[in-house]
Formats: C-alpha cells, sequence, structure tokens
C-alpha cells in the first residue's frame, strides 16, 4: 500500500516524512533532477509549522532560524508605531526567519535516512489517471515512466497544471496588477537583525511599499511594490538597483544575494480531494504572501491528509474519512484568501474611494491608537479552527468564536489546536501524533483509547469528570463527560464513532 508525493517542495518534503513516520511507504516524485542552494522563496515559518519539523526530527530549523520582536510601521518619513511580540510561554519561538532552501536541505537529509520514501528525480508528471488505483505519467530523460500507487498527494505547486488539469481542477481567482521586487542582501545593519520594518509610501518608493525581514548570517529580504512594467534587467545594468537598495541602508557595503520578481494571486481550486488524490499547498491554492500563509498552510495540508491517509491505510478508518480533508482544509484555504484579499486591498487600493480610506487611516494613525489597529500589513499565518467540521462535536460550554483577535489564541475546545506545551509525559500534541488520544480528569477513563492524564484546570481548563478527544493532528474532536448522552462521532474512523458510550468514571489507568 503505497502514496505517491507529487512535488518535493517543502510541502512535498513534509508530507512524505509524516506518512513514513507512520509506517506508510512513500513515492516522492519531483521533476527537477536537483536543489537550488541560493534562492530563499519563503522565509517565514510558524510555530505550528515548526512543531511538526520538529516531531519529524528537524528541531534544528527552529534553532537556526532568526525571530524578530519588534514590528515597525512607517509611513512616508515618519514611523507610526511598533509592537513587540509576546512571548507565548512556548519551547519554540512563534516563527522564524529562515530561507527555504535551508528548510528544503534539512528535510532532504531527513528523506535520505528514511527507507520507506523512494525518491524519484527528474520525472515531470505529465497527467495521472484513476483506474482503481492512481497511475502517474512522467517523462524522463529516458522516455516515458508509470508510476502505480494506491492514493496520491499533489504539492505540485502553482505550475502543477498537468495534475489539475488530469482532475479537472483549475486555479481560479484573481491575480494583481502591481509586481513585487525581492532582494536577498547580505550587510551590517547594527539594530536592524530584531526587528520587521514595513514602510507606506516611503519618499525613496513614492506611492508604493517596502517590507524589510531580517534572516540569520546578516541577511535580509526586502520587498518593493513596483509599477507593472518593471524591468529588473533594466535596473540591474542602469545601477538603478543599486540606489534602490541604499536608499534604504545608505553608504554601506552589501552582497545581493538572490533577487526575483513576482506577481501576487489569491487562487483555489474547487475540490482539495478528487477521488485517490488529494490537492496540496500551492498547487490547490495561491495567497499574496504578507502573513507568510503561503508554505505554512501547505504544512498544515500535509499533515492533515497524512494522518488521514494512514489512518485508511492501515484498516483503521473508511475511505470516506479523506473527504474530511477537503472540507477541513478548502475551508481553510478560504479563510487564508479573505485574510490576504483585506491586506492587498489596504498594500494596493483598487479604486479612489480604498486609497482615500487608506491615506485617511495612515494619516490617523500617527496620533490615534484606535487608526493603528486599521492600518493592515498582514496577518501573520495561524492555524484553522475545524468548528464546523464534520469530525468535531460542538461543546455548548465552549462555543467557537470564530477568528480571534490578532496574535491571540481561541480558548481550547472542540476543533481547536492543542495549545503547544509540554506536561509530565512529554509535549502535549507529540502524545497525540501516534493516533486517537484520550486526555482524562482523574477518575475518568475511556477504554480502547490511549490515555494520558491532566489536571483539572491547567491550560486546557478541564473540569472534573471529562476526557478531551484529541485527533493525531493535535485537534480536539470532542470533549466526553461521564453521563453525556449525546454521541460525539468521528465518521468513518474505527474504534472512536460513539466513544462517549464507553466514558465512565472508574479508577484512571494510563496505557
Amino acid at each position: 500500500m503505497t502514496v505517491a508525493v507529487l512535488g518535493s517542495g517543502p510541502v512535498g518534503q513534509t508530507a512524505a516524512l509524516l506518512l513514513a513516520r507512520r509506517g506508510v511507504p512513500v513515492v516522492l516524485v519531483d521533476e527537477h533532477e536537483g536543489r537550488d542552494p541560493v534562492s530563499s522563496k519563503a522565509i517565514c515559518h510558524q510555530r505550528d509549522t515548526l512543531d511538526v519539523w520538529a516531531w519529524l526530527g528537524a528541531g534544528c530549523l527552529a534553532e537556526e532560524g532568526l525571530t524578530w520582536t519588534t514590528a515597525r510601521t512607517f509611513h512616508r518619513d515618519r514611523e507610526l508605531f511598533s509592537h513587540r511580540l509576546p512571548d507565548a510561554g512556548s519551547a519554540l519561538p512563534p516563527f522564524v526567519n529562515l530561507s527555504q532552501a535551508r528548510v528544503e536541505a534539512v528535510l532532504d537529509e531527513l528523506i535520505a535516512r528514511q527507507p520507506l520514501i523512494d525518491v524519484r528525480r527528474g520525472h515531470r508528471v505529465t497527467g495521472l489517471t484513476q483506474p482503481g488505483c492512481v497511475e502517474i505519467h512522467c517523462e524522463t530523460k529516458a522516455g516515458p515512466r508509470r508510476i502505480e500507487a494506491d492514493y496520491a498527494i499533489a504539492c505540485t505547486g502553482a505550475h502543477g497544471d498537468a495534475v489539475r488539469r488530469a482532475l479537472g481542477q483549475h486555479l481560479g481567482g484573481v491575480s494583481f496588477r502591481d509586481l513585487f521586487l525581492i532582494c536577498d542582501i547580505r550587510a551590517d545593519l547594527p539594530g536592524w537583525a530584531a526587528e520587521r520594518r514595513f514602510f507606506f509610501d516611503p519618499p525613496w518608493n513614492p506611492g508604493r511599499q517596502v517590507l524589510i525581514h531580517p534572516c540569520p548570517g546578516s541577511e535580509f529580504r526586502i520587498d518593493w511594490q513596483v509599477a507593472e512594467d518593471y524591468d529588473l534587467a533594466a535596473e540591474e545594468s542602469g545601477g538603478a538597483l543599486d540606489h534602490r537598495i541604499r536608499a534604504i541602508i545608505g553608504d554601506r557595503r552589501y552582497e545581493v544575494i538572490w533577487r526575483s520578481v513576482y506577481r501576487f494571486h489569491t487562487r483555489l481550486v474547487d475540490r482539495m480531494r478528487v477521488g485517490r488524490v488529494l490537492l496540496a499547498g500551492d498547487c490547490a491554492h495561491l495567497v499574496a504572501p504578507f502573513g507568510a500563509r503561503g508554505l505554512n498552510s501547505g504544512v498544515a495540508d500535509a499533515e492533515n491528509a497524512a494522518w488521514k491517509l494512514a489512518a485508511v491505510l492501515r484498516g483503521d478508518a473508511g475511505e470516506e474519512l479523506l473527504e474530511s480533508y477537503h472540507t477541513e482544509r478548502h475551508a481553510a484555504a478560504v479563510e487564508n484568501a479573505a485574510v490576504t484579499t483585506a491586506t492587498m486591498d489596504f498594500l494596493v487600493p483598487q479604486d479612489d474611494e480604498r486609497r482615500r480610506r487608506r491615506l485617511d487611516v495612515l494619516t490617523r494613525a500617527a496620533h490615534d491608537a484606535a487608526a493603528c489597529e486599521q492600518v493592515d500589513s498582514g496577518r501573520l499565518a495561524e492555524p484553522f479552527w475545524y468548528a464546523d467540521s464534520p469530525l468535531t462535536t460542538p461543546d455548548p460550554e465552549r462555543p467557537c468564536a470564530g477568528r480571534p483577535p490578532r496574535g491571540a489564541l481561541p480558548p481550547p475546545g472542540p476543533g481547536v489546536l492543542l495549545p503547544d506545551v509540554t506536561v509530565a509525559s512529554g509535549r502535549l500534541r507529540d502524545l497525540a501524533r501516534p493516533g486517537f488520544l484520550a486526555l482524562t480528569t482523574p477518575g475518568v477513563r475511556v477504554p480502547g483509547l490511549r490515555s494520558v492524564a491532566i489536571p483539572v484546570g491547567g491550560v486546557l481548563g478541564a473540569r472534573p469528570g471529562e476526557a478531551w478527544l484529541v485527533r493525531p493532528d493535535a485537534y480536539v474532536a470532542a470533549v466526553l463527560r461521564v453521563g453525556d448522552e449525546r454521541a460525539h462521532l468521528v465518521p468513518g474512523v474505527r474504534g472512536v464513532t460513539r466513544v462517549v458510550d464507553d466514558v465512565d468514571d472508574r479508577a484512571h489507568t494510563a496505557e
């Protein structure tokens, strides 16, 4: 029983490693013969992404990355406000800045040591069919090749048209007119390593924006919004790129490590599950990068897909469980699109009314704290809450209030990811990943499920007589109570379809 993972970027690498960690053989297919060791591409990796990578053995990524602590926001030649990141008390940082090339190198090392992953490089996917299994058609230097697998995860990125076309899917949506120039430079900029700087309409990029992110090794990522007819080659040859950089860093020595020009998109397929194929990452959805929701949401796709495919292949769940992948992750993609679209509407107003509103907000933000809250330079990536999932049993005593305020987390409850904390038995999320888990309060047991005792109160706010049912991706599926007559259903998962019937208050014994 094999899963083919199509595409070996960070999302595909993560999916392959998660499947192999759960005992599933994987064929990892990629069209490229090797890696680009220079380009930084996605750089901001959120805590919950680092958490997944740490479980896979890549904890060094959190250690190597850089976490800035202060966000500074400017309008023209004036600083509007600054914000210091709070300490959430987690063992992992809230995010790190680290080049995608380094992430790929570390994950490649793990893949090379994983005997369940068969890597096929130089295989360009040209199509696929599903005649009772998944047949992947590839072109190689040696000619056409065909790979068969029981299921597939398509992580072929924004340019995965052949896969989407074979599945009857299209990345529908919009593309933004203006371009964005990205330069990675190395320079000695004292005091800048702990700060992210965002400039609205600076004198040296009038009418547009600039974002500066620090990275390890005295490297800095600079993003300029530029006109749709921008010509990078002409600017480099004429010396204008040097003037553009020096307008920010002054008369300091610097080295350009990588540069590129991008157009941002908001696009989404209609279906993220088509038969035996699950679409993930940029193959399924594209969003503007402000807030770092691209790669981070792709890793969340990979984790959601991996535990469900592993459950189906082990015989622990019926194939209908895979439909919940589309239900949950498509809803997450819709929310990410809404958040990033709102940001882009503020950054790049599309009409005079919106431009006037933005100018009014930025002008007032210089002296009005309430206006500062309306300045939108991107909301950092955060987990999606599966409150409306068919795998979640709502709790009337812990209703989901929707998206929390920026920088805040919702209180624990059904549909919410467990907090990243350490208990006596280890990291709480890692305890859930081998399979469904019952977190039980004193005197409560759930026969047939792995159980870990938790205190009343604590980080979950658990109450006497409760057991918390947790999924393998560390999301809470239900809060069970002794004597509760409601059915807590996890459709398609054997052994946890009606666990409330088995909850009792006999002496708890941890398995």
